[in-house]
């Protein structure tokens, strides 16, 4: 079969009235998620994780990608009304986004950005519609060493990639590493870091230590900015949705080179917070009314949609076909995949393509339906952010406590739950990366079982990384990535001179 027929055989799971039902409720969650401070895509789709594990694993996946969606319209949202981004990756929004509104284009400026965002994530689903079954093919030639090759590759990436600073980069990843070390050892089946308590010989969940990171972690920089909610009234009429729609034609070149740059950050571990920015700072320098941004331009608020969509869409790419996660969301999901008894990578297309292909369909009509959704709740969840803040903060710790507690039931979690929040706050104050610490953790087993592997294979030789074109390839593109920070500047010199 093809993938266009598969894609048909997905539009037949995807469409049944159960799977729609969870696509609407996925997303009106996930716009309250991207609403209210203090949550985020990444925490929203933690908390929810718990409530699936009893439903098929194709239902479970079409509701959290569906809430996924959701809070990526709900951060534009209150971006746009409230100059208040719910999503790190919304901050670019507000640029122009508040200030259309404030001249009373709020209908235009939401417009803009409900269907930018449905374009640009489109984009990212056909791309992984075209591409998702090659890359798995191709990934099937793999061996342990190809496989330890490509998770180098991902850390190095964010190291050479995202643009934080390298050194924080590389302690974000050492601690997700040895978070992901506790526990039993998968090849001896030694206990490690477990420092004689029983409750660390499971190891520390994942789970746990996101919904601290992202959801209690953010709530205390929340409280410590001391949000006040002054927002601008919104009231979308048909007449002002259409005028704004027939506009979209004139800029095409926006939407263009916005795909094009959210694509390869969702593909590469980039993540939509950099696409966002990185597509306002183009357009900027490219529009003709680059003079005008900042004071309520259109441009300035559909490059940074367009790519934050496509980058989150495209995300899913690498972690369904190399079992690589492109976004911390997507890493969660990969969490997700692993606790149904999925493995994500190239097996998983041979092994579950009802799975899959129906998880890419469910993504095509799960944007549609967002947008939609979108355009008809704004009111709604423009008034929920009226509610006083000392009322939601307490809603949103009952929250992330119930969710840790449900993992394991474990009062240790608890604990761990406190001491990630901290973590997560420090992070942010001291603008450490989080999501190569959340990746860390995830394929921390992984990568160490892969390698291992490798040596045995090797007796010991570091050499068999380079033993085939295809690993020393990905070897050497990895060892470029890690030396990127140096060799950067060194050439922008060298070109000064």
């Amino acid at each position: 079969m093809s993938n266009f027929d598969y894609l048909l055989h997905g539009f037949g799971i995807a469409l049944s009235g159960y799977h729609v039902l969870l696509m609407l409720a996925g997303v009106l969650l996930g716009i309250l998620v991207g609403v209210l401070p203090g949550l985020g895509a990444p925490n929203g789709v933690t908390l929810l994780l718990p409530l699936t594990f009893t439903m098929e694993p194709i239902s479970a996946i079409i509701l959290l990608t569906s809430m996924y969606w959701g809070a990526l319209f709900g951060g534009s949202t209150t971006s746009i009304l409230f100059n208040i981004p719910g999503e790190p990756s919304s901050v670019a929004t507000t640029f122009d986004g508040y200030p259309m509104a404030k001249q009373g284009k709020a209908a235009q400026a939401l417009t803009f950005a409900f269907c930018s965002a449905g374009i640009g994530a489109l984009a990212g689903v056909i791309l992984i519609t075209l591409v998702s079954g090659w890359v798995a093919s191709f990934a099937m030639q793999f061996s342990p060493v190809e496989y330890f090759a490509v998770y180098l590759l991902a850390f190095a990436s964010f190291v050479g990639l995202s643009g934080a600073a390298p050194a924080k980069t590389l302690l974000s990843i050492g601690i997700g590493l040895a978070c992901a070390t506790v526990g039993m050892d998968t090849i001896s089946g030694a206990m490690r870091l477990t420092y004689g308590t029983d409750e660390l010989v499971r190891g520390i969940s994942f789970l746990v230590a996101v919904i601290g990171i992202f959801g209690i972690g953010e709530l205390l920089l929340t409280m410590e900015e001391g949000l006040r909610f002054n927002g601008v009234a919104s009231r979308l009429s048909v007449r002002a949705i259409l005028s704004t729609v027939l506009q979209l034609p004139r800029y095409a070149l926006v939407y263009v080179r916005s795909i094009v740059i959210g694509c390869w950050m969702g593909v590469t571990p980039g993540g939509p917070t950099a696409a966002s920015f990185m597509s306002y700072g183009i357009a900027k320098r490219m529009s003709r009314r680059g003079s005008n941004f900042g004071k309520g331009e259109p441009e300035g608020v559909i490059a940074p949609e367009t790519a934050d969509h496509a980058a989150g869409s495209s995300a899913m790419l690498p972690m369904l076909a190399l079992g690589i996660p492109g976004s911390a969301t997507a890493a969660v999901m990969m969490g997700g995949l692993l606790i149904w008894g999925l493995t994500p990578g190239p097996t998983l297309f041979a092994e579950q393509p009802d799975f899959v292909w129906g998880l890419i369909a469910s993504m095509y009509l799960g944007n549609v339906v967002a947008v939609f959704t979108a355009l008809l709740t704004v009111p709604i969840f423009a008034a929920i952010l009226r509610i006083p803040f000392a009322v939601i903060g307490p809603v949103i710790v009952i929250v992330c406590v119930t969710g840790a507690y449900t993992v394991a039931s474990a009062p240790f979690d608890l604990w761990l739950l406190l001491i990630f929040s901290v973590v997560g706050y420090v992070f942010k104050k001291l603008d450490f990366p989080l999501a190569p610490l959340v990746l860390a953790m995830i394929l921390g087993d992984k990568s160490e079982d892969a390698f291992r592997q490798s040596m045995l294979l090797s007796d010991g030789s570091l050499g068999v990384f380079w033993s085939n074109p295809l690993a020393g390839g990905i070897m050497t593109l990895a060892v470029i990535m890690l030396l990127l920070p140096v060799i950067g500047p060194l050439w922008r010199r060298l070109r000064s001179r």
